[in-house]
């Protein structure tokens, strides 16, 4: 099996690390390997498994294609049809016409003119990975809004506008991550804080550093992310739900992550009994069968 990283986490992210226990504990034998990197021959594979491939968003058609032929080499999880829907947060459109609570956004397609909320609100691209290049601004930061919105068409990305619910200060987002179709663990991840990019602390120059704590997830917060779920194209093999409350305290959902999220083991990470060892049994039935 492959674990799929990037160049600049060769050895894999240490929250991943604690896969590689659990996958040898249920006779899976692992090689890292680095996406792009040309010499790697893919077919060798009986399975390749994305993880910390957390480069990928600024070159996302180069990442799709590496999947698509991937695929057609070999098995890859999650699949590229996952891979291309999650990877483009346009999919909460679909998620909210379904019916589906998701936070309110709002798209600002590259050229469209467009008016600034008169509240604290969330900027960021649809293209993104690890927090990267979202900001909390006010109506009283019109102009670094503007920037922002401006510096991230120029990357030829869209941008998305969402509300910043204030219960996020008292309650955080809750993330529950589901492998093989069943509800896992949860936890908690501290507010977003209002700094300028410059100031947020990145891991490794690709996410920011983040407050993680284990959560009990609520029945109705895993009846929602269950919703959402049912209108990802199939195939995929593990997944996280970001939520948030609303201003009356529902839960919503913030991001469906099912490229290369965090999958968060060390909250839980025994190799046995253990939230890496969930997945590593969910792979050893995928080759199985």
């Amino acid at each position: 099996m492959a674990i799929v990283t990037c160049a600049a986490f060769r050895e894999l992210d240490p929250d991943d690390q604690l896969l590689l226990p659990a996958l040898w504990a249920h006779g899976l034998s692992s090689r890292i390997v680095v996406w792009d990197d040309p010499t790697v021959q893919w077919e060798l594979f009986d399975l390749v498994l994305i993880r910390s491939t957390w480069d990928y968003s600024p070159q996302r058609g180069a990442f799709l294609d590496w999947a698509h032929d991937v695929s057609a080499k070999t098995q890859i999880i999650n699949p590229p049809e996952v891979v291309q829907w999650s990877s483009d947060k346009h999919y909460l459109l679909e998620l909210a016409t379904a019916g589906v609570p998701t936070v309110p956004t709002t798209f600002i397609e590259i050229g469209q003119t467009f008016e600034l909320p008169q509240h604290q609100f969330v900027v960021k691209p649809a293209i993104s990975a690890g927090s990267r290049d979202t900001y909390r601004l006010s109506a009283e930061r019109t102009d670094e809004a503007i920037k922002a919105i401006h510096e991230i068409h120029a990357g030829g990305r869209s941008v998305m506008i969402q509300p910043y619910l204030t219960s996020v200060d008292s309650d955080a987002e809750t993330a529950l991550i589901f492998i093989a179709g069943s509800f896992s663990h949860a936890i908690r991840k501290g507010p977003l804080l209002e700094l300028d990019n410059a100031a947020q602390e990145f891991h490794g120059g690709l996410f920011i550093k983040e407050d993680i704590t284990p959560r009990v997830a609520t029945e109705i917060q895993r009846k929602v992310a269950q919703q959402a779920l049912r209108l990802v194209p199939p195939g995929w093999l593990y997944a996280r739900v970001d939520l948030i409350n609303d201003n009356d305290g529902n839960p919503v959902v913030l991001e469906l992550e099912m490229v290369e999220p965090s999958l968060f083991f060390a909250v839980d990470p025994d190799p046995i009994t253990g939230a890496p060892g969930r997945l590593a049994k969910a792979l050893a039935d995928f080759l199985k069968v």
